[in-house]
């Protein structure tokens, strides 16, 4: 048999302390999982946001028949599960609109070179950061002042409808944390994860 080509040992492979190459590979290893866990709960909202829409369809259906026909009675409680599902629809469709670029978009900014519209970007995502944490504070004020209180007709908990607006605030933060960090590393020379 003759020689294996054997690969030579890396100093890393030895045991010998890391250097700077590997330290940030793991710091873009950490993004690439940070990444792929931020869209598994982007596709999650999304999912969310279809159900409560096709869930929708149901009470809202119920009340447009029993409206119009005498087939079905009229139930009550279809118009406050449709109010409540029409909230949850809202807030899902404006956390994934984030994550997608597609919502607080204006698109009045001229187009420069990617630094410019990086910096751009970064400086119009500070507004909608502020507007976030606006959701996550007062959200949250808003779940206490709830926290006791029942609707009216079917008397679910209302703080189940009022967490929509701090967990808008929360992804709304986490999802411009993404963006942020892309922008940053473009306006630093290298390319978007």
């Amino acid at each position: 048999m003759g020689p294996r080509n054997r690969v030579p040992a890396t100093r890393a492979s030895r045991g010998a302390p890391r250097g700077d190459d590997s330290i940030s590979v793991d710091k873009s290893d950490n993004l690439a999982r940070m990444r792929k866990l931020i869209d598994g709960y982007c596709r999650l909202l999304t999912w969310l946001m279809v159900a409560t829409v096709a869930i929708l369809v149901v009470p809202v259906s119920l009340q447009i028949v029993s409206r119009y026909t005498h087939l079905i009675p009229s139930y009550i409680w279809t118009e406050e599960l449709s109010r409540f599902l029409f909230i949850w629809m809202i807030m899902l469709g404006a956390m994934v609109g984030i994550k997608e670029g597609t919502h607080f978009e204006v698109d009045i900014w001229p187009e420069l070179g990617q630094r410019a519209n990086a910096m751009l970007r970064i400086v119009s995502n500070l507004f909608v950061l502020i507007f976030a944490l606006v959701y996550l504070y007062w959200g949250m004020k808003f779940v206490e002042f709830g926290w006791y209180q029942e609707s009216e007709l079917a008397e679910l908990p209302m703080p189940f409808i009022f967490v929509a607006w701090p967990l808008a605030g929360a992804t709304w933060v986490i999802f411009l944390g993404e963006i942020f960090l892309d922008n940053i590393r473009i306006l630093a020379g290298k390319a978007a994860l």
